[in-house]
């Protein structure tokens, strides 16, 4: 995992709670930084790719062990 990696546990939480968390993480980091979100809502894996496509926040991995979802997000650079 990356140096400047934050971690957001959203595990029991329902669509759309992991999202909205992660926004809310991502305003909070820093251009760059990367975000580990884990999370148990299988919705979540089609919130995160379609996120990451209109968000421009580059979904870097993702993948799933015994229900536990856990994506990697780096946060894209403003303009």
């Amino acid at each position: 995992m990356e140096e400047s990696t934050t971690v957001l546990d959203v595990k029991g939480l329902q669509c759309p709670m992991p999202l909205l968390k992660a926004k809310k993480a991502l305003n909070e980091i820093a251009p760059g930084s990367f975000l580990q979100v884990i999370a148990t809502d299988p919705g979540s894996v089609k919130d995160f790719q379609v996120f990451s496509r209109q968000s421009g926040h580059e979904l870097i991995e993702m993948h799933e062990d015994e229900g536990v979802f856990r994506y990697l997000l780096k946060k894209k650079f403003t303009s």
